[in-house]
């Protein structure tokens, strides 16, 4: 599936599902998340467009040579919950993480048509294998937490939490 497609095929998702995602995808991580409201806040503008944006909870280690990222797992989603659901609200179609969600998060995607999907924990080196090009584009004083552009090709997720109130982590499959 393509990131482009998330949103127009978010209903055909269930909880559950596997998909091999492509197309392109912004990490941010907590300090990220912090710097985005504030410019919310400012009315500035933001570092890549929130409506059908795919954000991927990860702080990638530098890039050994000859390859465009390091090891870039994802992080525990549950520190995003405070910024999540006005983020959807804004038009995010996916975010990508590990472990479960708020309920306020879970309300905030069946809501918008949304999808939240996992990666797997542990496995960052596996993850940067699906990474075809990175790009530093704001915050760059975070280091691993800047805000980055990846492209992605057939990165292996799994469908958590889905627009029509399933979810892994409530049928006990997944940890919180």
């Amino acid at each position: 599936m393509h990131t482009d497609q998330i949103k127009a095929r978010a209903g055909e998702l269930h909880a559950g599902d596997r998909v091999l995602l492509s197309g392109t995808v912004y990490t941010s991580r907590d300090a990220a998340h912090k710097r985005i409201f504030e410019l919310l806040a400012q009315g500035k503008p933001l570092p890549y467009p929130l409506e059908n944006a795919v954000i991927y909870y990860s702080g990638s280690t530098p890039a050994p040579a000859g390859l465009p990222i390091g090891s870039c797992g994802p992080t525990t989603s549950g520190r995003m919950d405070v910024y999540a659901p006005e983020l959807y609200d804004r038009g995010v179609a996916a975010t990508i993480g590990k472990g479960g969600r708020s309920p306020a998060v879970q309300e905030a995607i069946r809501r918008n048509g949304a999808v939240y999907l996992c990666a797997i924990g542990g496995a960052g080196a596996l993850a940067a294998q699906s990474v075809a090009s990175c790009e530093v584009i704001a915050f760059e004083d975070l280091g691993c937490e800047a805000v980055k552009r990846l492209e992605i090709r057939d990165f292996p997720l799994i469908v958590a939490i889905d627009c029509h109130g399933g979810s892994l982590f409530a049928r006990g499959e997944g940890a919180r």
